[in-house]
């Protein structure tokens, strides 16, 4: 790759770390504060309501990609949604958990309606912005960056509001948001005006992505990809805790010492998917994953040292951020021009319906069959899909595209 090129990587990372790291302070962090306040457990369970525009995010996909014409356009897009995004942070700053509670919650949706805004556009960014063999090292940027705001978002920052308080944490919230915007505006390279298609998108749109020849085998993947981890993800911390850990080591564990694997190994799958090809590396990614499950089902047989639950949560977070590089780029050559946002959005959503559903799924095999059976299950679930793929992902069309 020639060094002129290498600018959009670090505008890429920083736009991705911008947004997850308040998503993960809201959705991890302030829960944690709100039972050290004493709230109900149901109080804190309506505070999952503020993902909810993510999952909706496809509805007004079009929308942003009619508005997303030419660089200059998808970079004022951009500043508007995360200035709001900033604002509604900042704001928050001042007022008070306790009896300010409803007004917070709702302020935190709209927050991350823009917050998911200002992703699809960053997506088309990246899409129209990247060629083809980029691709993989690009989402690798954004993989790794919403891996580092995770655990800044659920680490850093909550050490920091042990020691510096509730307003204070949210104005540096809001100051960070729109720091991590300089690197977009410093570059001055233009978007190749033959990679912007002109014609309007609709909601109709969306429909028509599901009745393009071929898309059941992709859709296939998008489901299930993930499912042989997802289930060992969903139950390692009550794993943990059946073990004996308590919450600060538990919090180090899979919080920290996972996410940093998962992090570095973006790095990994980004360079792979470039020198072997979508189609290897899919299926290496894959193998990752089944050693995953192969070894917590070992570890379920045994007393397990703490070496080797290290060992164990370093390979499924591994197989985590392989994963999702392989999902994002295959999901990038999936979108048709002139509905990159659109197109992207689905696709992600999708995958997260599938992770959700094998992740409720993961909570009753494992109260039926114990974590044996469904390290087991995860395991056969990950064999089952290698052979999916042989299927969904022919040779002749795959290999080639590096």
């Amino acid at each position: 790759m020639s060094e002129k090129n290498w600018h959009k990587f670090p505008v890429l990372f920083s736009l991705y770390i911008a947004q997850s790291i308040p998503m993960s302070f809201f959705s991890t962090v302030v829960p944690v504060i709100m039972r050290q306040e004493n709230y109900s457990l149901s109080s804190i369970g309506l505070l999952q309501l503020v993902k909810l525009p993510w999952t909706l995010k496809f509805l007004w996909a079009p929308l942003v990609d009619n508005k997303a014409r030419s660089t200059k356009e998808l970079k004022r897009l951009i500043l508007i949604s995360e200035l709001f995004y900033a604002a509604i942070i900042f704001s928050i700053a001042f007022l008070n958990l306790q009896t300010d509670f409803k007004l917070i919650i709702f302020l935190v949706v709209i927050a991350f309606i823009a917050s998911a805004t200002q992703d699809i556009a960053v997506d088309i960014y990246a899409i129209l912005s990247l060629k083809k063999s980029e691709r993989s090292l690009g989402n690798s940027m954004q993989s790794g960056g919403s891996f580092i705001g995770s655990f800044f978002g659920t680490g850093v920052l909550l050490v920091a509001y042990h020691y510096y308080g509730w307003s204070n944490v949210l104005v540096l919230l809001s100051v960070f948001v729109l720091v991590a915007l300089a690197p977009l505006f410093i570059s001055k390279r233009e978007i190749p005006s033959e990679n912007i298609q002109k014609e309007r998108v609709s909601l109709k749109d969306i429909l028509s992505f599901f009745k393009q020849k071929g898309k059941v085998k992709h859709i296939l993947l998008l489901i299930f990809y993930y499912s042989g981890i997802i289930g060992i993800m969903a139950m390692l911390k009550p794993y943990l805790v059946d073990l004996g850990y308590d919450v600060k080591q538990i919090a180090f564990m899979s919080g920290i010492f996972g996410t940093l694997t998962a992090a570095v190994s973006t790095l990994v799958a980004g360079f792979l998917m470039r020198k072997a090809g979508r189609r290897t590396a899919l299926f290496v990614f894959l193998s990752v994953s089944f050693a995953a499950g192969l070894y917590f089902y070992y570890l379920s047989g045994i007393q397990p040292t703490q070496t080797a639950l290290y060992i164990g949560i370093g390979l499924v977070w591994c197989a985590y951020g392989l994963s999702t590089v392989g999902i994002y780029t295959v999901s990038m050559d999936a979108v048709r021009k002139g509905r990159e946002g659109t197109d992207f959005t689905i696709q992600i959503v999708i995958t997260h319906i599938g992770s959700l559903i094998m992740a409720t799924t993961s909570g009753k095999i494992a109260h039926e069959f114990g974590y044996n059976g469904l390290f087991a299950f995860e395991a056969g679930m990950s064999a089952l899909v290698f052979l999916l793929l042989l299927y969904i992902l022919p040779k002749k069309k795959i290999s080639s595209c590096k």
